[in-house]
């Protein structure tokens, strides 16, 4: 092979060698930001894991009821009847004049529901009422079957102004993010709210049924 044909195979060689490399080094290019914005978004706030708002919830005549929950027994336990158990509920008074929760019942759940003070005021566009503990506000007592985690009950809330909702209560065992709730105390004399009988100058009475719903309430005729 004479040295001009040699420098021509060479040449082609080096062009083609060159090519490759730049064609490599282009791709590399485009995956380093790829793989950069891959690596920086799995810390990213928008692709952690934000655990879903639990709990029933409605907005009801100005009163916003939020991550309202019955706590059951741990995971593979049931709370028997004859047992109490907590109920955790936060609410807010959106309305133009203050509100108050005068009572609470769990009707073919518990024989009443007992509120930390017997009532709750509500004030008009004031921070929300957190009954979320750590030691439970609102118990339901005497339970009369026994509830086990992933079932729901329904729950009564009796408004002095804004009236009565019924909501579907979700029962969520003592487990996983709900273990550092805590179960009811011994109950305190005198806390509970009788259920069946009216009370004074409310109202609504807590002795109307009301229908059940599971996302919005319903206001008692």
């Amino acid at each position: 092979m004479n040295e001009e044909a040699f420098a021509v195979i060479r040449a082609r060689s080096g062009k083609t060698a060159a090519g490759r490399l730049l064609l490599g080094a282009g791709v590399l290019a485009l995956l380093i930001p790829a793989i950069a914005g891959c690596e920086a978004g799995a810390g990213a706030p928008t692709l952690e894991f934000h655990p879903a708002s639990f709990g029933a919830q409605t907005n009801f005549n100005g009163i916003n009821i939020t991550n309202a929950f019955v706590l059951g027994a741990k995971v593979g336990s049931t709370l028997a009847s004859g047992s109490s158990a907590s109920l955790f509920v936060s609410l807010y008074n959106s309305g133009g004049s203050s509100d108050t929760l005068l009572s609470a019942k769990a009707t073919g759940v518990a024989s009443s529901i007992s509120l930390s003070g017997g009532t709750v005021p509500l004030p008009a566009n004031s921070a929300p009422v957190n009954l979320t503990g750590p030691e439970p506000e609102v118990v339901l007592e005497n339970l009369t079957r026994p509830l086990t985690g992933g079932s729901y009950i329904p729950v009564t809330f009796d408004f002095e102004h804004a009236g009565t909702v019924t909501l579907q209560v979700p029962v969520e065992a003592q487990s996983f993010q709900w273990a550092t709730f805590s179960p009811p105390a011994s109950a305190t004399p005198g806390a509970a709210v009788s259920t069946s009988t009216a009370t004074p100058g409310a109202a609504v009475s807590t002795s109307t049924a009301t229908p059940v719903t599971s996302a919005s309430g319903t206001a008692t005729p």
